[in-house]
């Protein structure tokens, strides 16, 4: 690291206001002074004089070269002058952001990510059958399997230390970095800082760009190790820094939390942040099920019932057998593709592999890999794709339309989540609509602007 010796001339005396040339000369010639002058009749009071508490050296770092972006060059002067300011190492500051440059994907005109919106990401916009498609292939499945075989040693000290499932961790590995063949090739630092000059998530970038100059300033990462993924995660198993921060540990015993060479390091971290976040071991994720004729989809409304209820209601695993859990467990009843699709009693490990993305679509996906790792395959139940489904726009329509009707759909976003096809299914069943499964269609939008304009 190189030993900056600069007099405190940078980003902070830009942000008072002082160029860098006059900041230093102010720094210069207070430094040339030396003696202050007291009351008349006093003698000079000098910097040895042993009653003066000696002021101690203010950290320094050197004027930044320009990026070539003066939105970009005035966000980064701002923003090293306040790291610096809440206590920030201004070395680690400056070597963090000397070398950003601006990135097309996030600062041209035609910029295809930084204008992208979460309703246009592949895990809300696919149809599910599409995205789950491209993600639970049967590669994913084979080499998973290889690597549970191939590290058995490793998940057993993962197991007895953190308690999770070696499946579901190799199922996320799978759907994070395909078991670790491609861990990005973006600079984390440079995409954070394209992420907060953009501006939408400034704040978030920020913080990320923040939990990566502490990383340094402990010692756990260098700076040219931070290769990221487009939106700043990094490694193996994708963290962000501040994840990293929390949650990462030295899987291997090296002393070292090495999350982009070593399998050991980055399956260690991961359960421990899955186990943090509430993982339960031994226990389902989703089970498959099949319903009795006239079952009320209304049920399927996103409410955790116990078990004995779903039981009384006649849903039963269409593999057949019991449900292999306590009669007092929560589950939930999902219908991913409503009512003439697969459907699934959720479990509290579904909302668990929700901490690394919030998508449904996700961590489905991450669930049905991990019983593929081993030889399970689903869902059994077709997909409806003959089904006409709404584009964002449309989704935008139906959540404006409900809205107006009072069915609460929630912010008009362009995401069919679980707020909008629960205002639909309460719509659908207020109007005498079967199925009242909330899915949104385009037969449904009709009858929701039909009643709309009625």
């Amino acid at each position: 690291m190189t030993d900056y010796t600069f007099g405190f001339a940078g980003s902070g005396f830009a942000r008072l206001g002082l160029g860098l040339v006059s900041a230093a000369a102010f720094l210069a010639a207070c430094a040339a002074t030396p003696q202050e002058a007291g009351p008349v009749g006093t003698p000079p009071i000098t910097p040895s004089d042993p009653d003066i508490e000696p002021q101690p050296t203010i950290p320094s770092m050197p004027p930044f070269s320009s990026s070539g972006n003066a939105s970009m060059d005035s966000w980064r002067d701002d923003f090293a002058a306040r790291a610096v300011s809440t206590g920030r190492d201004p070395i680690v500051v400056y070597e963090t952001l000397a070398s950003i440059r601006p990135l097309d994907l996030y600062l041209s005109e035609e910029a295809s990510i930084a204008k992208t919106g979460i309703a246009d990401q592949a895990e809300f916009a696919k149809p599910i059958w599409d995205y789950v498609g491209s993600a639970v292939t049967t590669s994913r499945k084979t080499r998973g399997a290889e690597k549970l075989a191939n590290l058995t040693a490793t998940f057993d000290r993962i197991e007895a230390t953190h308690g999770v499932d070696r499946e579901a961790l190799t199922a996320i590995w799978a759907m994070e970095t395909n078991l670790g063949s491609y861990i990005g090739s973006f600079d984390a630092p440079n995409t954070l800082a394209n992420m907060a000059v953009e501006g939408r998530r400034k704040s978030f970038a920020e913080r990320e760009l923040t939990a990566l100059m502490k990383l340094q300033e402990q010692g756990e990462v260098s700076r040219d190790q931070l290769i990221s993924g487009w939106a700043g995660a990094m490694g193996q198993t994708q963290f962000m820094p501040s994840t990293f921060l929390a949650y990462a540990v030295d899987g291997d015993g090296d002393g070292r939390k090495d999350l982009w060479n070593s399998e050991a390091d980055a399956l260690m971290s991961a359960a421990n942040y899955l186990s943090v976040s509430g993982y339960q071991k031994d226990m389902p994720w989703g089970i498959e099920v099949i319903a009795p004729s006239g079952f009320d989809w209304a049920f399927a409304d996103g409410q955790d019932r116990r078990m004995s209820t779903w039981l009384s209601k006649g849903l039963s695993p269409i593999q057949g057998g019991g449900f292999g859990v306590d009669e007092g467990t929560f589950a939930e009843l999902w219908l991913p593709s409503g009512a003439t699709g697969p459907k699934y009693l959720l479990f509290k490990n579904f909302d668990v592999f929700k901490t690394y993305n919030r998508s449904d679509s996700y961590a489905f996906s991450v669930g049905l890999l991990s019983n593929g790792v081993t030889g399970q395959h689903g869902p059994l139940t077709p997909w409806p794709t003959q089904l006409e489904l709404l584009s964002n726009r449309d989704v935008m329509v139906l959540q404006d339309t409900l809205n107006r009707l009072g069915f609460d759909a929630g912010p008009v976003d362009g995401i069919a989540g679980r707020g909008t096809k629960g205002a639909l299914r309460r719509f659908q069943s207020a109007n005498g609509i079967s199925p009242a499964d909330g899915f949104p269609t385009q037969q449904a939008l009709s009858q929701v602007v039909a009643a709309a304009s009625g």
